[in-house]
């Protein structure tokens, strides 16, 4: 590419995808216009401010989020712009334990070791369901993490105690495909598993944020590239995407660009490419593209930030993240100590994947539910966030958009084709693969 001009590139959207597409076509030369509608940089994975219960203003999320030691684009990603992902997240042992200390709590070893330990060492599973697991997690190995295209987490566990399903298939299910195992994409599953428990020593860790999401990347991708030249329009709107075949570009708001990255979420994707302005051969491309985008069925998550009053010496829970047991009134799975992660004291976060969309009955019973499991004195709301569309519906054979819309036309995201889940890992290496393919594509031609 070094003998070749640099290409005028649009990337709508400043997120995650978008920004890590931008940072990889920068390293490549290209000159970078980017846009995002929001005033914050960070897309669905962005700060928010909550307000204190004496008035005080707190930068929190839109959501929680974690990484794992395997996000290796994440943490890539991070580097290229400065962030220190030692400094910026904190690393702990794969936890799923609960307020009571039951659960699963893997030890710093390299693999297989830490879940072989680990799973014999778990408090509240009898030996026979231990070796079950041992057994059934040997069949994936054997298997090479790979099963039937329509089989579900559940039929792929098929076999497994009642107990172990509870405490570790389902809370690992929900918090990486946001579906019950009922409902989750059985070889999707396996692929967060294989790169989690055996891509080696670490991989299996829990990266939580210290600082806010924004923060954490996509805030310090957009500084960097602006410090390298790069166009940066923060709360303008991208709303006419156009072809000019006489000069063979794409124009965004009348602005002409060799090519074009559409990094938002599937739904605004989905209606900017449905209605831009193309010749009648392209349209069967870019329509396509957009029913298949409106097309993917979504699910919701639901984040409750709730205040008590904190105690001098002491930590709101055993560790910065603790499971709890979710069943029909208590809908919440996981709870964090913001206080433990460089946040304001006394704050947690509960979250609910899979979220049911009455709001007020939501954070009515997951305060119960945290006042109940880990004995929160007077707790009360600060704000529920409720996503509706947080993740794809990660189904078995679910149908997503590609990458590539049109010539020169691409899509990158959470949501777009790829092996991963909705996640901030599958953001990441979509936008940097719509970065490598763009750069090929250009390069052929």
């Amino acid at each position: 590419m070094a003998s070749r001009p640099p290409l005028r590139i649009a990337i709508i959207g400043g997120g995650w995808a978008g920004m890590a597409a931008a940072a990889s076509l920068h390293q490549q030369g290209h000159q970078l216009h980017i846009w995002e509608a929001s005033r914050t940089w960070g897309g669905r994975a962005r700060a928010l401010t909550v307000q204190g219960p004496q008035g005080q203003h707190w930068t929190l999320d839109n959501g929680q989020h974690i990484l794992i030691g395997a996000y290796s684009a994440c943490l890539q990603a991070m580097r290229t712009v400065g962030v220190q992902p030692d400094q910026a997240l904190q690393r702990l042992p794969l936890d799923l334990r609960y307020a009571d200390g039951t659960g699963l709590q893997l030890p710093h070893l390299p693999p297989p070791w830490d879940a072989v330990i680990g799973i014999a060492r778990t408090r509240g599973w009898s030996w026979r369901e231990k070796l079950a697991l041992l057994r059934t997690a040997q069949r994936w190995q054997r298997q090479q993490f790979q099963c039937a295209a329509h089989a579900t987490v559940a039929d792929i566990c098929h076999g497994l105690p009642a107990r172990l399903m509870q405490d570790f298939v389902d809370p690992l299910c929900i918090s990486a495909l946001n579906l019950p195992a009922c409902a989750a994409s059985g070889r999707i599953f396996l692929r967060v598993l294989q790169d989690g428990l055996f891509s080696g020593q670490g991989g299996s860790n829990l990266l939580i944020p210290r600082t806010d999401l924004s923060t954490l990347y996509p805030a310090a991708a957009a500084q960097w590239l602006q410090a390298q030249g790069a166009q940066l329009r923060l709360g303008v709107r991208a709303t006419h995407l156009a072809w000019q075949a006489d000069s063979a570009t794409w124009h965004v708001d009348g602005q002409a660009f060799d090519a074009v990255v559409i990094a938002t979420a599937c739904a605004p994707a989905a209606r900017l490419v449905q209605h831009a302005q193309v010749p009648a051969a392209m349209q069967m491309h870019t329509q396509s593209w957009a029913a298949a985008a409106h097309a993917l069925p979504h699910t919701a998550i639901a984040t409750v930030y709730a205040y008590t009053p904190p105690q001098q010496g002491r930590v709101l829970l055993p560790a910065p993240m603790v499971a709890l047991r979710s069943h029909a009134g208590a809908p919440a799975q996981f709870a964090f100590d913001k206080g433990q992660l460089g946040g304001p004291a006394g704050v947690i976060a509960l979250v609910v994947s899979a979220s049911p969309d009455d709001k007020a009955q939501l954070q009515t019973q997951v305060l119960q539910q945290a006042s109940a499991q880990m004995k929160l004195p007077q707790l009360q709301a600060l704000q529920t966030v409720i996503d509706k569309r947080a993740t794809f519906a990660c189904t078995p054979q679910v149908q997503r958009p590609g990458m590539q819309i049109a010539p020169g036309l691409w899509a990158c995201g959470d949501y777009v084709d790829g092996p991963y889940p909705a996640t901030l890992e599958g953001a990441v290496r979509s936008g940097m693969q719509v970065a490598h393919a763009l750069a090929q594509t250009a390069f052929a031609s």
